[in-house]
């Protein structure tokens, strides 16, 4: 994870937007001694007061530098700051680091002033200064408000117009698309989830449920879940509502695993259970508050019933693989693409989201 503490490390401080001027002292102040504490002056042998106007410098030339941070290529292309190339790609990834800590407070949260007024109690509870949060969460909007309306992959925009790594870029595409569809990870049964574990079921999602995964000339494409898609996959209930499609579905799934599960019985007696469960979830993706509890009800329709039985996660994957599987072998199913799509996803989720 990017840690926040890689900008304030980059000379000690946070700009934070303060114009450096006599009132700036203090957090001038905290950086020297911050500085101090690293061992600078047994290092160069510098006095004190050198440290003090070195620090002042450096916090002036930052208030200078971070409205070009605010639109990255403008950083590359200005003659004022002479920055090697390799400093400026630091420069840029440091100022758009983000702690694990402070996303998974506005992760989904719509990206506005009421979250921001927030920011205080965030700061509070997660022991992360404000200065820092505001930074952080100002960053997220920016991003957000540049690419929402872009044509074209989600990540390569942000990398073109941020100038971002390929694992950071990843990072905030997924922001971007959890904010957009505003998807619920802050309720009590989400928390034991980390900010990795939601981005790389965001990645699934993005490749294989927005428009953008069967139309590369839509607009939006990777950051609005694919509506027609979510229309269909109410055709999916007949697995669960067709009473002998559901007990054959079952008889293939135990007949393949049995002697592979080391929870084999549980399986056999909870199959419906969770065969509804998966496929219930699916149906209601139509529903835009059902969108949103997406990740609650993976977890309570399929990760507590399991982790409460003791479910290996191999005898997870096995479950989840024939389980999928078996549909194409259900006479009478006739939405093996759409379930395909569907499960593709959801076994990658439903894994990543399996651990204590």
């Amino acid at each position: 994870m990017y840690g926040d503490r890689g900008w304030n490390t980059w000379r000690g401080f946070e700009v934070g937007g303060v114009k450096p001027d006599a009132s700036a002292y203090s957090p001038v102040n905290d950086a020297v001694s911050l500085r101090v504490r690293s061992g600078i002056l047994e290092q160069t042998g510098a006095t004190a007061a050198v440290l003090q106007s070195d620090t002042m410098d450096h916090y002036r030339t930052f208030h200078m530098l971070e409205r070009l941070l605010h639109a990255p290529p403008k950083l590359l292309h200005q003659l004022i700051f002479q920055i090697p190339p390799s400093r400026q790609a630091l420069l840029i990834e440091r100022y758009y680091a983000f702690d694990e800590a402070f996303v998974r407070e506005v992760l989904g949260k719509k990206l506005s002033k009421g979250t921001k007024k927030d920011l205080d109690d965030i700061s509070t509870k997660t022991g992360i200064t404000l200065k820092s949060c505001r930074r952080q969460f100002d960053n997220f909007k920016r991003v957000f408000k540049v690419v929402e309306e872009m044509r074209g992959s989600l990540v390569d925009n942000i990398q073109q117009h941020f100038l971002l790594s390929d694992r950071l870029a990843r990072d905030y595409a997924a922001i971007v698309f959890f904010a957009n569809n505003r998807f619920e990870t802050g309720k009590k049964k989400l928390q034991y989830l980390s900010f990795g574990d939601f981005a790389f079921c965001a990645e699934l999602m993005i490749q294989n449920w927005t428009l953008g995964a069967v139309d590369s000339q839509v607009d939006d494409m990777d950051v609005d879940l694919d509506k027609e898609f979510l229309q269909d996959l109410k055709e999916l209930k007949v697995l669960v509502a067709d009473k002998d499609l559901l007990d054959l579905h079952k008889s293939l799934v135990c007949t393949a695993l049995r002697g592979k599960l080391s929870v084999f019985s549980e399986m056999e007696a909870n199959f419906k259970n969770l065969s509804r469960g998966l496929v219930n979830v699916a149906a209601k993706l139509i529903h835009n508050k059902d969108v949103r509890d997406l990740f609650v009800d993976l977890v309570e329709k399929f990760v507590e019933p399991c982790r409460s039985d003791h479910w290996p996660l191999n005898d997870v994957r096995l479950f989840l693989n024939q389980y999928s599987a078996s549909a194409h072998s259900l006479e009478g199913f006739r939405h093996q693409a759409l379930w395909d799509r569907y499960m593709g996803t959801l076994q990658g989720c439903l894994l990543r989201l399996y651990h204590d």
